[in-house]
């Protein structure tokens, strides 16, 4: 054995292509992400690291089956026989790749994409993008409990498992992700939106739900050249928006903490 990398797997792996997800991902671009974080095997493998990035896009697809059936149906479609590796076999293949190829990929794959006309959601020559936030359960073990504490206890005692908390920016229409950051949920969703809104741009529009109606997210959008159509809070904890011009619709120009704004009443 020497130490030449080892790009393509012989056999059944060999062309690269497992289904449709070469068509969304090409294998190329797998391959670049495993060379660009050192992820390339340096041997053959019964599962080439090609195969375990696909593998792990395709658990996405299939979250209710475990990585043995996943497998199969990644490969069902290949010519020729194909070994079915252990389930411990594919948890080493797992922590021998690791997390960096994921993350290179999503930074080659991210962005508007916008593919057509038609698939293009504009509103006053502004791309419209939208933000909003999630929580993701994850499996309760010790590794996940220490990066992703689990909620704190309410009424009812402890959750059940470690959440992750998810904000992503997204191009309405085409729906692709334009950014993403996640992590604890112990961090609010408004302190990773602010990481969020750096891939805002001129030229486009954000939509968002009230919870991001907050003069700091505000300021932070504005800073970005991006416009934005964010509904507003109502109660004690709203911003207050005094009118200052009213116009002919009903609707009226504010302040928001130095950032001129328009607002409605109407819902």
């Amino acid at each position: 054995m020497h130490d030449s990398v080892i790009n393509h797997a012989p056999g059944v792996f060999a062309p690269g292509h497992l289904g449709e997800l070469t068509r969304v991902v090409p294998f190329e671009m797998v391959d670049a992400a495993l060379t660009a974080t050192g992820r390339t095997q340096h041997r053959l493998r019964l599962l080439p690291s090609r195969v375990v990035v696909y593998l792990l896009l395709a658990g996405v697809l299939f979250a209710g089956q475990g990585w043995r059936q996943v497998f199969s149906r990644l490969t069902a479609g290949l010519p020729g026989p194909v070994v079915r590796p252990s389930g411990a076999a594919i948890t080493e293949a797992m922590r021998r790749v690791g997390a960096a190829p994921l993350r290179e990929l999503f930074d080659l794959l991210k962005g508007p994409a916008v593919t057509s006309a038609r698939q293009t959601v504009q509103f006053a020559g502004r791309l419209v993008v939208a933000i909003d936030g999630t929580q993701i359960p994850v499996a309760d073990t010790d590794a996940n409990r220490v990066m992703f504490p689990k909620p704190r206890g309410g009424p009812n005692g402890e959750a059940g498992y470690p959440m992750i908390r998810l904000v992503a920016l997204v191009a309405s229409g085409t729906r692709s992700v334009i950014e993403a950051v996640f992590g604890s949920d112990r961090t609010g969703e408004l302190s990773y939106a602010s990481q969020v809104a750096a891939a805002l741009r001129p030229g486009m529009l954000l939509l968002g739900d009230r919870n991001f109606a907050t003069y700091k997210f505000f300021t932070t959008v504005t800073g970005t050249g991006a416009g934005f159509l964010i509904r507003g809070k109502s109660g004690t904890g709203a911003m207050k928006l005094p009118a200052t011009t009213r116009l002919h619709d009903g609707s009226y120009l504010s302040n928001a903490g130095g950032v001129p704004v328009g607002s409605s009443t109407r819902k």
